[in-house]
């Protein structure tokens, strides 16, 4: 499977559990992720694919410094319609569309490091970092929101997956 439909496949898992939850759910501070609600998770994932695709403009991606939409994290109707702007953006881009990855790692001076990277390379830590929240998001979930199916390897790593299928693990 290449990089463009895993990331398509996890973001139709997101779009699902986007599409379950209910309006008052979705905005509710849940205790067991420190108060943080399900759009807040939701949002801040979106949020970065909302990077990626800006910088794609530019050439140049910082997380860091990206915007953080605080109508997806109260509107999951606002956030399905995001997801399906992210999947369009996605399907278009080439590949190896060149960017450079701004980071810095210093909490107490602004040290701004560039990394060589582009789209794809961008795409894959994107869906790494969707995962992780997506894992998150299940707590949650199961929290205050027992009525949503949440898909079978929902927050998941492929990796993890496929280890357990290769221990026989429930998949």
């Amino acid at each position: 499977m290449n990089i463009k439909t895993a990331c398509n496949n996890v973001l139709l898992q997101l779009d699902q559990i986007v599409n379950q939850i209910d309006h008052i759910d979705y905005s509710k501070p849940i205790e067991s992720l420190s108060g943080s609600t399900l759009g807040q998770h939701i949002r801040h994932t979106i949020d970065y694919f909302i990077c990626l695709q800006e910088g794609c403009l530019s050439g140049v991606v910082n997380y860091d410094k990206r915007h953080r939409d605080l109508t997806i994290e109260e509107d999951p109707e606002r956030a399905i319609e995001s997801i399906a702007g992210i999947r369009k953006f996605v399907d278009k881009m080439p590949e190896n569309f060149p960017l450079v990855l701004e980071v810095n790692y210093d909490l107490n001076i602004e040290d701004i490091q560039t990394v060589q990277s582009n789209f794809i390379r961008e795409l894959s830590y994107n869906i790494e970092h969707t995962v992780h929240h997506m894992a998150i998001l299940k707590i949650g979930l199961a929290d205050i929101t027992p009525y949503v199916r949440v898909p079978k390897g929902f927050g998941v790593a492929v990796s993890t997956l496929r280890y357990r299928k290769e221990q026989d693990f429930e998949v």
